[in-house]
């Protein structure tokens, strides 16, 4: 509970680290790119592990909330001219500031969890529930992308799943639903970030922790010179404390877990 209390309100910011992290890659001679340019990198034939191959240090955030942090990490990259993938939950989309991204060569996309938002609406108890009713859920998915491509104004190449802790609960990850390739072939997604064809190519993949931990499963400082590709995926809410951004996030996962342990036919 003192670990909880103390990354959501009392932890100092840990933004000069990630300057200083940007720093650290850029002298170790590491290229600093988004998801969807790593990508494109191995689709045009460079091979990860080879001699001739560069350093790329992949940069991944998701945005599961706290904008106001995403933008201040988004100001230090665009100081040090590194490129980074924002993935945006439809409760934390801010259209601007996708533009403002993707106008500084970054990229900015969708953190889809159509899956779990479905099981929570219809208070879906198993997995098996939950997937007999992908082909709605697809449907779902389609009509939200849409929208964001239409009113961002660019297609959308490369999206992340979150996770959620119904998809813990029930073991369905949203992720699988794009395992459907006519569905990827339709809404023009040429990479999944938990694509196994993606992951394999990254030497080590780390994500960010809360306190104390703050890494796995190791630093990216202790990555740089020892791994040719590097991918970190942080979330900004464990980069700055933000008291009224987590205080509002903790209400609404009790809100939403007690609403979904309440079965369908005994709602008011």
């Amino acid at each position: 509970m003192f670990n909880r209390v103390y990354a959501d309100y009392l932890m100092p910011s840990r933004l000069g680290e990630y300057e200083s992290l940007l720093h650290a890659a850029t002298a170790a001679g590491y290229t600093q790119l988004s998801v969807r340019d790593f990508f494109r990198r191995l689709r045009r034939g460079q091979q990860p592990g080879s001699p001739s191959a560069e350093r790329l240090f992949v940069h991944r955030h998701d945005i599961d909330s706290d904008l106001r942090t995403a933008k201040k990490m988004f100001a230090i990259e665009s100081r040090h001219g590194v490129r980074a993938s924002y993935y945006f939950r439809l409760c934390t989309l801010d259209y601007g500031f996708m533009r403002e991204i993707e106008a500084a060569g970054s990229e900015a996309s969708y953190h889809y969890e159509e899956v779990a938002d479905f099981a929570k609406r219809h208070h879906l108890r198993s997995a098996e529930a939950v997937r007999q009713h992908f082909p709605e859920i697809r449907e779902l998915f389609v009509r939200n992308l849409g929208q964001i491509v239409d009113r961002l104004g660019f297609p959308i190449a490369t999206v992340a799943s979150h996770g959620d802790f119904v998809n813990r609960r029930l073991k369905v990850i949203n992720h699988e639903l794009l395992r459907d390739e006519a569905l990827r072939r339709r809404c023009g997604i040429e990479c999944e970030s938990y694509d196994a064809e993606l992951l394999r190519c990254f030497d080590v993949y780390i994500s960010d922790r809360k306190y104390p931990v703050y890494y796995h499963p190791i630093t990216p400082f202790d990555a740089l010179g020892k791994h040719q590709h590097i991918c970190l995926l942080t979330h900004p809410v464990q980069w700055e404390t933000n008291w009224l951004e987590n205080s509002r996030c903790n209400l609404r996962r009790l809100v939403e877990e007690m609403a979904w342990r309440v079965p369908a036919g005994r709602r008011a």
